[in-house]
């Protein structure tokens, strides 16, 4: 087995490292408001489950030459998101948000996808996603990179209304076949939810 030191390879090699190695990914479409009434939306597959009590979600929002995107700014400006569970359904609609647009350009509208009012928060939601979760802004945290200059934006959100598609649920849980989720792999591979198997665990 290969012993590779980190701190001996490119930023790059790790990357490569890391996304080829934690898969599949989850994928978090996140949309957020900007002042100027713009609604952005992106996916993020560095995404996952902080806690239940209360519920919270993470999404590590990488920057572009220590600039924040759009989706960073615009969450900890407002303190508000959506995140949307991605899906079979709308994925190739998802990857059209992946295209860098000028701040005052919606993904949303380049991608043909459908704004819906939410109830908690004053960030829109996308009607096309089957699960999607009004999240406040719980903390921020900038990491990584060279000091002075984070790598990233870690947003936690702290969920404060969970909509999902009322045949999604059985006795309180997600039936996943009929979710059909979409992770992400590496490079342009995506992975279906594929075979299942249970196991219980020790007592």
């Amino acid at each position: 087995m290969l012993s590779i030191d980190p701190a001996n390879q490119s930023v790059q090699a790790n990357y490569k490292l890391l996304i080829g190695s934690i898969i599949p990914r989850p994928i978090a479409f996140v949309s957020t408001l900007s002042s100027e009434g713009v609604l952005n939306a992106a996916p993020f597959s560095f995404f996952n489950i902080v806690t239940a009590n209360p519920p919270m979600v993470s999404v590590s929002v990488q920057r572009t030459n220590g600039a924040r995107k759009d989706t960073a700014r615009n969450a900890i400006e407002a303190g508000e998101f959506v995140v949307h569970i991605s899906d079979e359904s709308y994925i190739e609609a998802i990857n059209k948000t992946a295209a860098s647009l000028p701040p005052d350009e919606s993904e949303v509208a380049l991608a043909g996808l459908t704004a819906v009012a939410s109830e908690r928060i004053s960030v829109p939601g996308i009607a096309e996603a089957r699960i999607r979760m009004e999240c406040v802004l719980e903390q921020s945290l900038s990491l990584g990179g060279t000091e002075g200059s984070p790598a990233c934006d870690l947003l936690i959100g702290r969920v404060v209304c969970f909509h999902v598609e009322e045949e999604l649920l059985e006795q309180g849980r997600i039936n996943a076949e009929a979710l059909a989720p979409v992770s992400r792999l590496a490079g342009n591979d995506y992975a279906k939810l594929g075979e299942q198997f249970s196991m219980e665990r020790p007592g």
